[in-house]
């Protein structure tokens, strides 16, 4: 059987049927990647996906970020609960039907609820951690350390942001991404995203200390310099419910 067709590398959402089940801002975004052999990731990605890849390489990401002003549907944001620090270690995938995506690692952030409801509800792996982010002129600077019994793997996270530029091929291979791919009760979910296209600046890498890839099987990436970095000040998205990635039609 010949292999499907992957869908083309876009930076503008393709139309999402059915109904939203959230709304969130991500802000303050930083992006460092490692590029990786794909076989390196493979048996992490969920059933009916495979590491995507460019060049030969796939890629890691480490992504700290601001989670703005969260709704359900497309109401309000929710006092308090809504709006978190989050840092999330990420692969990139394509399904059995040619969908990029990306495989979440661990998303660690500091509202403790939040944790307990994705990881119920969807089956995100979600976790508990202390986290600040502080801006001073053009630098930002983002800490997290897991609240857990045990050891606690940290991140110390600091980058000078530059001027906006054009995305790049590889910026859009890594950011315009439409779903996310999750394994949950024996089936492969895709939960769908929308959002206007990435705004991407410039950024330098100041100073990276990181553990959280490697508490999540990835030990020594950090050693080395991120092979992309980039920064944006955000989008506002909207989230699909999670749907069967083999469920016939719709996107």
């Amino acid at each position: 059987m010949n292999d499907p067709v992957v869908e083309p590398v876009s930076p503008r959402a393709p139309a999402m049927t059915g109904a939203v089940m959230m709304n969130q801002g991500w802000h303050d975004l930083t992006f460092l990647h490692w590029a990786v052999d794909p076989a390196l990731v493979a048996h992490r990605m969920p059933a009916g996906a495979r590491p995507d890849s460019v060049d030969g390489v796939t890629y890691v990401g480490l992504i700290p970020f601001r989670a703005v002003g969260t709704g359900i549907g497309r109401g309000p944001g929710i006092p308090w609960l809504g709006s978190f620090l989050e840092t999330n270690v990420r692969l990139y995938s394509v399904d059995e039907r040619g969908r990029r995506g990306i495989v979440f690692l661990s998303l660690d952030t500091n509202r403790g609820p939040a944790v307990i409801g994705a990881r119920a509800a969807f089956g995100l792996p979600y976790r508990w951690a202390s986290m600040s982010h502080r801006v001073d002129g053009d630098v930002h600077s983002y800490d997290a350390r897991l609240r857990r019994l045990g050891p606690r793997p940290e991140s110390h996270v600091v980058v000078r942001v530059g001027e906006r530029r054009e995305r790049t091929p590889l910026d859009d291979f890594l950011s315009a991404r439409w779903r996310v791919h999750v394994h949950w009760w024996g089936r492969t979910l895709h939960i769908r995203s929308r959002h206007e296209p990435w705004p991407v600046h410039d950024a330098e890498v100041l100073a990276l200390d990181d553990g959280l890839m490697a508490s999540g099987g990835l030990p020594g990436l950090a050693a080395r310099a991120p092979d992309h970095v980039a920064f944006s000040p955000g989008v506002s998205a909207e989230l699909g419910w999670p749907r069967d990635v083999r469920r016939p039609g719709g996107a």
